[in-house]
């Protein structure tokens, strides 16, 4: 296994305004035309920049500079003219329609390229914790090109992985909490590696599995808080791993980076540095992972809610980072 061999760290890639508060890029996805598209939970929830760190569009919030609120119930501040409640996943399908994953919203969405909405799964109202029923606070969604088949992980609150058609209507679900093949502990991320098999990052088994479309178990390999995937054009897997514990905080080389896998779980090579920080080879809390057509490999992370808001004060930390082929 080879580390920053094939890929270098670039800085200061986005251009963000002044007025637009990141918070954290708490996902991120490519489309077609490798413009980049960062779901956040600051007052603009979602950027979008061409390949060179330009924003060349927002949306999401109507009066990103107005008032905030707090949701009933919790300490979670949010914008009073936000579309989402609490960005988790965004997703660009091969048509590059938009997908967004609210996961204290308890729903999804589909909007087209005009951010006009074309699908809603969900009705906003969170199913009993671990009943299997979608859904309570979903993490993720994959969309299957040859038939526009979804899949959700679902996530904070189940221990699922929800079918749907391409309508949107109920197929199956499958998964249960547990350590077995099949069972999952926090099903994070569901990513198509080919169009009849799906990669599941389990995150608290530290490892990934691989599912047919159908939902039978086909294989595993460990990974270190395996937390979000992505796939390039050779098939090559990419892992993002968010770090350790508490009780290991400080030890080198225990997550904080990205894995480069092959399709039977081979590690290639790995990308970042030993011990996690704010510098641009670092990585702080890794929590969505996309790669355009180039190669360019683009990481985002929830680092306010796990770094930054410790801090006293409290203040917003790097949450995207950019890695780029060695030419």
């Amino acid at each position: 296994m080879n580390k920053n061999i094939t890929f270098q760290a670039i800085k200061f890639w986005a251009k963000i305004p002044h007025g637009i508060w990141l918070r954290e890029a708490t996902s991120v996805a490519v489309d077609s035309k490798d413009n980049v598209y960062i779901y956040n939970r600051g007052n603009i929830p979602l950027l979008i920049f061409n390949s060179s760190g330009d924003l060349i569009s927002n949306w999401g919030n109507e009066d990103p500079l107005g008032n905030i609120k707090i949701l009933e119930g919790s300490n979670l501040q949010i914008w009073e003219e936000s579309k989402f409640i609490r960005p988790h996943s965004v997703r660009i399908d091969s048509e590059d329609n938009i997908w967004c994953v609210d996961d204290f919203g308890h729903k999804i969405y589909k909007f087209n390229q005009s951010f006009e909405l074309l699908l809603t799964l969900g009705d906003g109202n969170p199913s009993e914790r671990e009943s299997g029923i979608p859904f309570n606070r979903p993490t993720d969604v994959a969309i299957r090109k040859s038939s526009g088949e979804i899949f959700v992980s679902d996530g904070y609150g189940n221990s699922r992985i929800h079918h749907f058609d391409h309508e949107g209507k109920f197929i199956k679900s499958w998964g249960i909490s547990g350590t077995n093949p099949g069972e999952f502990s926090l099903p994070h991320n569901v990513n198509m590696i080919s169009d009849t098999e799906m990669l599941v990052c389990d995150r608290e088994n530290h490892r990934v599995q691989i599912f047919s479309v159908n939902g039978e178990f086909i294989r595993e390999w460990h990974v270190h808080k395996a937390v979000a995937s992505t796939i390039d054009d050779e098939e090559n897997i990419y892992i993002a791993e968010q770090g350790p514990p508490p009780v290991q905080y400080g030890v080198k080389n225990i997550g904080h980076s990205v894995g480069v896998w092959t399709k039977d779980g081979r590690l290639i090579e790995k990308l970042g540095a030993e011990l996690p920080g704010e510098n641009h080879d670092q990585f702080l809390w890794p929590h969505s992972i996309a790669i355009d057509s180039k190669g360019k490999i683009y990481v985002a992370e929830v680092s306010y809610t796990e770094v930054g808001r410790n801090f006293i004060p409290p203040r917003e930390t790097a949450s995207l980072r950019v890695w780029e082929k060695i030419t």
